[in-house]
């Protein structure tokens, strides 16, 4: 059975791969005592007595106000832990996935679908700290593959103590009159993590680079929102749109699929994905 590595495994997205492979492989998911990211040495020696065949950086501080409160803690973590990863896969030959962020996209007043060669200006230090890990990865390890992940939500909790996300935000508010604010002026793919987990093993066969990975999509929230509303057949009238003022000129975080899709992997497109699993949520319930 081959050997998979995920760092970050109490997290939203790592306990769910871990969650996805079980049985499938064997899994080392090493919690912060057994593994320090930003070891350099230790790293490479737990790796060389694991010997992954596959390793999966989920690892992260991905709380925007979170870097900028810490940004010494988060760039030793964010950018020291990823290239760690990297070149300790490299040593031991195992492939690795790095979990990268559409927000590397948040700064460049560039309207989307956003392509992986496109010169980017990251709009906050989070994105910042997500590019720069790219580049000192790929020095470490050309053979790493970074994966530009979007907001991800799920249906479920795995975990004590999750942030909330898009889908389970809006789940207790189905069935209640309260009004749903959402943007006017925010352009973005939303991605089931369960999809971005299951397309991981396709991942480990794609070539040294950077992959836009989560769901399509091109619609503003607000009328993503109505018109999923409108094909259930909820009410729409308690949408309520916000940031009308900068809907002439919305932050586009959308990424192109192409290089992905050549790589032989697809996502749904966001609201069509998310109007199944909220059928199967309304069904289920």
């Amino acid at each position: 059975m081959k050997r998979l590595l995920v760092t970050g495994a109490s997290g939203f997205m790592g306990g769910r791969v871990v969650d996805f492979y079980r049985g499938k492989y064997e899994i080392c998911a090493p919690g912060h005592g057994e593994l320090d990211i930003t070891d350099e040495a230790g790293v490479i020696a737990r790796l060389r007595d694991w010997r992954p065949d596959y390793v999966v950086h989920c690892a992260a501080i991905s709380d925007i106000g979170q870097c900028d409160r810490e940004p010494e803690r988060s760039w030793k973590i964010n950018v020291d832990g990823a290239v760690n990863l990297a070149r300790a896969s490299a040593l031991v030959g195992a492939k690795c996935l790095l979990c990268s962020s559409d927000q590397v996209y948040a700064g460049s007043g560039i309207r989307g679908p956003h392509l992986e060669t496109e010169a980017v200006v990251p709009g906050n230090l989070y994105g910042r700290e997500k590019l720069a890990a790219e580049g000192l990865c790929m020095e470490a390890n050309p053979d790493s593959v970074h994966l530009r992940l979007s907001w991800m939500y799920d249906a479920r909790t795995l975990n004590p103590g999750e942030h909330g996300d898009f889908l389970r935000t809006l789940l207790p508010k189905v069935g209640t009159a309260e009004k749903l604010h959402y943007p006017v002026n925010d352009i973005r793919g939303i991605t089931d993590v369960n999809r971005v987990a299951g397309n991981l093993e396709a991942a480990f066969s794609l070539k040294g680079g950077v992959y836009n990975f989560g769901a399509p999509g091109r619609k503003a929230m607000f009328y993503m929102v109505h018109s999923l509303f409108e094909r259930l057949g909820w009410d729409t009238g308690r949408l309520v749109k916000e940031g009308e003022a900068g809907e002439e000129n919305p932050r586009d975080l959308t990424m192109s699929q192409e290089k992905l899709n050549a790589g032989g992997i697809f996502f749904e497109d966001t609201e069509e994905r998310l109007l199944a699993v909220l059928a199967a949520e309304m069904h289920a319930g």
